[in-house]
């Protein structure tokens, strides 16, 4: 069963960016795995963000279509999310895990808080 690690999350002013990464306990392309990123802001519920096939391509919510880059790093089992143009409703935990169905146990996640 995998596992994510998530981390490099942060404070950062609107208008900001930051890179936040997840590493896997073993390989996110096995088998077709489909991965993503999700977030859950207080009192709302946890959705996907982005999310990357076996092949490479990506989607986004239109919330962060044009905003965020999701790419993968195969070798080593990671997943970034490059965020920019940060807005206040960004603000949330970030976390990693597959798609459509989620089939790891959720991680602590990384904060992301984007605040002036």
């Amino acid at each position: 069963q995998l596992q994510f690690v998530e981390s490099g999350g942060g404070l950062v002013q609107p208008g900001g960016s930051l890179r936040i990464s997840c590493v896997a306990s073993g390989s996110i392309v096995s088998g077709g795995t489909i991965t993503g990123w999700y977030r859950q802001a207080p009192g709302k519920p946890r959705e996907l963000v982005a999310r990357i096939y076996n092949g490479g391509q990506t989607e986004y919510a239109d919330s962060v279509k044009g905003r965020f880059t999701l790419s993968r790093d195969n070798a080593k089992n990671a997943l970034h999310l490059q965020m920019s143009t940060l807005k206040p409703e960004d603000t949330a935990v970030y976390y990693c895990n597959t798609w459509p169905t989620v089939t790891t146990p959720w991680g602590e996640g990384t904060q992301v808080t984007v605040s002036s």
